[in-house]
């Protein structure tokens, strides 16, 4: 949607006001580093190139590890090595990682002293489903603590939570504050960005927080009618902006041009600022002459003759993984395969791309609230039967922890690859970084799997080898040609092989210099996404999928199957 890049321009703009800015990004997959030219760590870093432009990166992972520091370090030279062992391997699951980086947006949010020395905080989020987890976890933790009445929880004492319960409530406070707090909310000009924005307003305004304002980035208007692709594309907007919801249309709004050149580096940063930014951003130039890679049919042919089994689309939010992971089921149902799509991406919902009923696919969505409700009854079932009544109160209570999401929906998503046995499963999965929690908690459950041969289910059991074998599954990698979305896709990549698994593609998506357009403007951004498909057809991927970008809205069976 442009968050990182609005979020950078708007502090760009106010350190050039003479404002001091600190820019923090919560993503666990953060792209600040690019985009500001910075190389940025957990402390504030002073940006090159300007004079009171801060940033800084919540590394979830850092966060976790002094996390677990300071609750295992007190025991250790007291405890067993053994033991030490086995409290560092429970401090090791997306559980902890969880509560360590929400500590640290805390302590942002809710310690004046924290701050103190900037005139502006912005944040720059993470996508809205890993987002509004977050911003939940305030409230969540705050109430788990003061309703408790065991000794622990599971993320170790509950005391050492207890020390945290005022800055909890000052986060709080801090969120709902309109005189200190401006939610932005960033879409793009598009039905579906426009649909998320508004549950995600209704969400914030569950929360309490009620001071939002609205951010349509990138609107692109044809100069001169005649083109099918600049036509197309200044229609959908103007229809989409005419149609959204009432209230996002009562809500303070900015507009953001679309820009053909990017936006990394401080200059192209000062474009959205500027009136004539999108003539200036990129200089006119004749599009390459290149050879470009395929389209999609030939992934689907591969797939068909596998006959059943996972497909996962990942990468970075607003990238289409929700529309190829659509338009992938419904291709493989047309050809007569059952097929099963569904999604962990706690904001998608896969039915609006499908739209109507397709024969072979069912079309489902892992709902974390029905899965926490279904885990707590079989945890309390099961036990039910070797506790007492005292032992099973404090269990319930321990349920109730936000902690048990992460867990229910883990062993949900465990599920729905295991379907991958009978037929295929096409999974549309969250956003980079909370992808890559969900893969460190499968390697986490598979170590404990490999220590403790427990009573754990045997879809999770098989979840990993599974994520592993190429002939089971098929991870597509899905991208945009241009700078930020490739390098995120390349590092999301690298991760993926240190957890052992391959991608058996990378899909290019919205490709305007293969979309035949003649418009100048889209033909500069073509001539922009040149080096990048280059780039990764050189470097990063054995078989590449290349989507133009297209005249026909690509929802519906018929707007699915013209992409495949």
């Amino acid at each position: 949607m442009g968050k990182t890049s609005l979020s950078c321009a708007t502090g760009l703009a106010l350190a050039e006001a003479g404002k001091r800015v600190l820019i923090v990004s919560t993503d666990p997959a953060s792209n600040l580093d690019e985009v500001l030219g910075a190389d940025l760590n957990q402390m504030p870093k002073a940006v090159p190139g300007t004079e009171s432009l801060f940033a800084l990166n919540i590394d979830p992972s850092v966060a976790a590890h002094a996390y677990r520091e300071r609750m295992v370090a007190p025991y250790r030279g007291i405890l067993p090595d053994a033991a030490i062992l086995s409290m560092e391997e429970q401090f090791s699951g997306a559980c902890t990682v969880e509560i360590a980086a929400f500590d640290e947006f805390s302590k942002l949010l809710g310690d004046p002293k924290a701050t103190e020395n900037f005139d502006h905080v912005i944040f720059d989020t993470a996508p809205t489903g890993h987002t509004l987890r977050l911003l939940t976890l305030p409230s969540a933790w705050d109430g788990f603590i003061s309703s408790s009445t065991g000794g622990a929880s599971c993320l170790g004492p509950l005391a050492g939570l207890e020390k945290q319960k005022a800055l909890y409530a000052a986060t709080v406070e801090r969120l709902s504050d309109p005189d200190a707090t401006t939610m932005v909310l960033v879409s793009r000009p598009e039905t579906a960005s426009l649909r998320e924005a508004e549950r995600t307003r209704a969400e914030l305004a569950e929360l309490g927080l009620r001071n939002i304002r609205l951010a349509i980035n990138g609107l692109f208007k044809a100069e001169k009618p005649g083109d099918e692709i600049a036509d197309a594309m200044s229609k959908r907007a103007v229809e989409a902006l005419a149609n959204m919801p009432e209230t996002l249309m009562s809500l303070p709004a900015t507009t953001t041009s679309f820009l053909p050149g990017g936006t990394v580096g401080l200059n192209a940063l000062r474009f959205f600022s500027s009136p004539q930014g999108a003539a200036m951003a990129i200089p006119a130039k004749p599009l390459p002459d290149m050879v470009l890679p395929a389209g999609l049919g030939g992934l689907i042919d591969d797939f068909s003759q596998n006959g059943r089994g996972l497909i996962m689309t990942m990468g970075k939010g607003g990238v289409g993984k929700t529309t190829l992971a659509a338009a992938i089921a419904v291709a493989l149902a047309e050809r007569g395969h059952k097929v099963i799509l569904t999604t962990t991406d706690p904001a998608a919902h896969v039915a609006h791309a499908v739209r109507e009923i397709v024969p072979n696919l069912t079309v489902t969505r892992i709902d974390p609230d029905a899965e926490v409700d279904q885990y707590a009854d079989e945890v309390l079932g099961k036990a039910g039967e070797r506790l007492d009544a005292a032992a099973l109160a404090l269990l319930d209570e321990d349920l109730r922890s936000p902690c048990t999401e992460e867990i229910a929906v883990f062993r949900a998503f465990a599920r729905t690859v295991d379907q991958g046995k009978d037929g295929f499963v096409v999974l549309d999965t969250a956003p980079t970084g909370h992808t890559l929690l969900l893969l460190d908690a499968a390697e986490a459950y598979h170590r404990e799997v490999m220590r403790t041969q427990g009573d754990i289910p045997e879809a999770v059991r098989e979840l990993l080898p599974r994520l592993r074998d190429r002939a089971y599954t098929r991870v597509l990698i899905v991208t945009l040609p241009e700078s930020t979305p490739v390098h995120e896709a390349e590092r999301l990549q690298e991760e993926l092989a240190r957890a052992g698994i391959e991608p058996y593609a990378w899909i290019i998506n919205q490709s305007l210099l293969a979309s035949n357009t003649r418009d100048p403007l889209l033909c500069a951004r073509g001539g922009y996404e040149a080096p990048y498909i280059e780039h990764v057809r050189k470097n990063l991927a054995a078989r590449i999928a290349l989507i133009p970008w297209r005249a026909l809205s690509p929802a519906g069976k018929e707007g699915l199957l013209s992409i495949s």
